[in-house]
């Protein structure tokens, strides 16, 4: 299984952050796009269940990550749906 990361003293998934810091640096406009929410929903996918921890992380990086408005509109409809069939 991937690796925690803990931030102000909560548990989150080492590997869904990596992926957002990756999506949000180098070139492009420091968001969020609709390929990067893919990526992220696929590692979220990974193990076939939607843990606490990753439903914590998710929420960490909607609310401190920058989205594109389309990424951020796709992301949140595919997660629900998702998460609806666990």
């Amino acid at each position: 299984m991937g690796y925690y990361k803990t931030i102000n003293g909560k548990k989150y998934d080492g590997e869904l952050l990596e992926l957002a810091d990756e999506s949000v640096k180098g070139a492009g406009d420091g968001r969020i796009s609709i390929a990067d929410a893919k990526k992220i929903l696929e590692a979220v996918k990974d193990g076939n269940s939607y843990t606490d921890v990753e439903k914590d992380t998710v929420e960490y990086i909607r609310d401190n990550y920058k989205w594109t408005e389309e990424a951020d509109a796709w992301f949140r409809t595919e997660i629900r749906k998702w998460a609806a069939t666990k």
